[in-house]
C-alpha cells in the first residue's frame, strides 16, 4: 500500500472507532450498536481491492480489539473485519466506480449480516455466551438496520476520499501513449525538416559551383 493511502486508511479507522466509542455506543439502542468501523472498512475494500481490504479489516479490528471499553478476546474483531474486507473487495468492479447505489447498500447489509454472525460464531469457540443472552436474531436485524441508515452518510464519503488517493489505470496508460506518439511525430518532423534541410543545401550547391565555374 502507498504511504498517502495508508495515512488516510489509518485516520479514517481512528476518527470512526471514536465516533463509535464516544456517542454510538452511549446512545443505548436497543439492540446492536450502529458500527462505522465496519462501513469504512466496507468503502475503502470497494475502492482498493480485496487484499487491501483484508489488510485495513485486520487493522481496523485490531485497533477495536484493544480499545477500552473493549471485554472481548483480543483478535476476535480483527479476524471478523479481516474477513469482510477481503470478501467486500471482491466485490470491486475492475474499473473501481460503481455505476448504482445498489451495490454499496447491498454489500453493507451483507457485512452487517455477516459480521454479526461470524463474530457471535468466533465467540462461541471462545465460550462467549453473550450473543445467545441477548438474542441472535435481534442483533442481526438491528445491526443490518442501524449500518443501512447510516451508510448513506459514510460509505460515499469514504469511497470519494479513497479514490483521491487510488491511481486510476486507465489515465496512467493515457499519458505514455500520448507521449510516443507526439515523439513519433517530433521523430517524423525532424525527418522532413531534415529532408527539407537537405534539399535546401542541394538546390543551394548548384549556385557554389556555378559561381567557382566563372571565376
Amino acid at each position: 500500500m502507498r504511504l498517502n493511502r495508508i495515512l488516510l486508511s489509518t485516520a479514517l479507522v481512528v476518527v470512526a472507532l471514536v465516533v463509535q466509542v464516544t456517542v454510538l455506543a452511549r446512545l443505548h439502542l436497543p439492540g446492536a450498536v450502529p458500527d462505522p468501523l465496519l462501513l469504512v472498512v466496507v468503502g475503502l475494500a470497494l475502492v482498493h481491492g480485496h487484499t487491501n481490504g483484508a489488510l485495513i479489516g485486520f487493522g481496523a479490528g485490531l485497533l477495536a480489539d484493544i480499545a477500552p471499553p473493549a471485554d472481548h478476546a483480543t483478535g476476535r474483531y480483527a479476524l471478523v473485519l479481516c474477513v469482510i474486507g477481503y470478501l467486500v473487495g471482491l466485490a470491486r468492479p475492475e474499473t473501481g466506480k460503481l455505476r448504482s447505489a445498489t451495490v454499496p447498500m447491498l454489500v453493507v447489509v451483507a457485512s452487517a449480516v455477516g459480521s454479526t454472525l461470524l463474530y457471535a460464531g468466533v465467540g462461541s469457540l471462545v465460550g462467549d455466551t453473550a450473543a445467545r443472552n441477548v438474542g441472535l436474531t435481534s442483533l442481526v436485524f438491528t445491526a443490518a438496520l442501524y449500518d443501512l441508515l447510516l451508510a448513506p452518510f459514510v460509505v460515499p464519503l469514504v469511497m470519494a476520499m479513497a479514490r483521491r488517493v487510488q491511481p486510476d489505470p486507465l489515465s496512467a496508460d493515457g499519458p505514455s501513449t500520448m507521449g510516443g506518439s507526439r515523439t513519433m511525430g517530433g521523430s517524423r518532423t525532424g525527418r522532413v525538416g531534415g529532408q527539407r534541410t537537405g534539399l535546401r543545401s542541394g538546390l543551394r550547391r548548384p549556385s557554389r559551383l556555378k559561381g567557382v565555374k566563372r571565376l
